[in-house]
C-alpha cells in the first residue's frame, strides 16, 4: 500500500514535518512546505509522513492511502 502526500494552504512553516520526514518535505523560498518531486507517494517512508501529519500544528499535511 502506498500513501500519496500533499500540503495544503493551511501551512504556516513551523518545520515538524521536516523533522520527522525530511526526505519528503522541503521549504520554498517564503517558508512553506511543499512535496520534493517525485516523493508525492510514499512507499517506504510512510511511518514517517504519518508522524509529520499528526505533529503539523496547523493540519496541513493531507495524506490518501493508495
Amino acid at each position: 500500500m502506498a500513501l500519496r502526500v500533499s500540503v495544503n494552504e493551511r501551512c504556516q512553516g513551523h518545520a515538524r514535518c521536516i523533522v520527522f520526514a525530511p526526505d519528503t518535505f522541503e521549504f520554498d523560498d517564503e517558508g512553506f512546505a511543499f512535496i520534493k518531486p517525485g516523493r508525492e507517494l510514499v512507499g517506504d517512508d510512510v511511518e514517517a509522513v504519518r508522524r509529520a501529519a499528526d505533529n503539523c500544528p496547523e493540519q496541513a499535511i493531507d495524506l490518501t492511502e493508495e
